[in-house]
């Protein structure tokens, strides 16, 4: 499994920043992608997962109605657009392919891309 984590960064609490994880078909076929965030001094938590193949969505409580997960076929990548940035969203994010959006199963993680959100 291999999968290419982008688009971290320093924004501003308000801000918006778009993550990319990019993988290969044959990671994305059939699996689940999802993202995974672990702050300093905290435990990984899931933050958003889709369907490859269906485009179902699950989001953690925490981000609902801020931050967009989507997929795109053609470029084999999955977005994660965060919006309405708070301080708190501040950490790395993994992106992992999984059975389900559950992850029940995780087969491979990304190499973590640092968000930072702070004035």
């Amino acid at each position: 499994v291999q999968l290419q984590a982008s688009g971290g960064g320093l924004v501003q609490p308000g801000g918006s920043l778009r993550l990319s994880c990019a993988a290969s078909a044959r990671t994305l076929n059939g699996n689940t992608v999802g993202w995974y965030r672990q702050a300093p001094s905290k435990e990984r938590e899931f933050v958003a997962a889709i369907t490859w193949r269906s485009g179902s969505t699950r989001y953690a409580d925490s981000v609902k109605g801020r931050f967009t997960i989507s997929r795109d076929s053609a470029q084999k990548k999955v977005y994660l657009q965060m919006n309405s940035l708070k301080a708190e969203d501040t950490a790395v994010y993994y992106c992992a392919v999984g059975d389900n959006y559950y992850f029940t199963r995780i087969y491979g993680w990304g190499q973590g891309t640092l968000v930072t959100v702070s004035s």
